[in-house]
């Protein structure tokens, strides 16, 4: 169920501009499979998908490293560069602002580069909260996403 799940994705994003999750489902509906939006946002996880610009300006869920595109590592990290407005420091939180739509891209980007002291992500539309272990360790992380932008 998974795997066929997820080749159907890979196929939707292959021939159609996909740009949020909500379009996503409802195209895996057109062909007869349901989901909900905590499964496809593992299936995005598992399958690197990214968010690229597109030539009308939208972006649009892509497969990383397809067609000789960058490493994942290189994308999200260009995806967070280009994404991200805006961030504070609350303590052991960090707030990230995104462009809309971009958020899941920031913490997805966060999630896979293995930090010392994370203890998790959450995204919204262009909201991301960071949790860390302790007000230092997030301190310390804003000069770590200082040299990311």
């Amino acid at each position: 169920m998974k795997s066929s799940r997820q080749e159907k994705i890979l196929a939707i994003i292959e021939r159609e501009s996909i740009e949020t999750q909500n379009q996503l489902m409802e195209a895996l509906a057109r062909e007869g499979v349901k989901s909900t939006q905590a499964t496809l946002s593992r299936d995005i996880r598992d399958l690197h998908l990214v968010k690229e610009l597109a030539a009308d300006g939208t972006y649009r869920y892509v497969a990383a490293g397809k067609d000789g595109l960058l490493d994942h590592d290189t994308r999200l990290r260009k995806i967070f560069r280009e994404s991200v407005v805006d961030y504070a420091v609350a303590q052991n939180i960090i707030v990230i602002k995104t462009l809309p739509g971009l958020a899941n891209a920031a913490c997805s980007t966060l999630d896979s580069m293995n930090i010392p002291h994370l203890v998790g992500s959450i995204a919204g539309d262009d909201t991301a909260f960071v949790a860390m272990k302790d007000n230092a360790a997030a301190e310390h992380f804003c000069l770590e996403i200082e040299k990311l932008l």
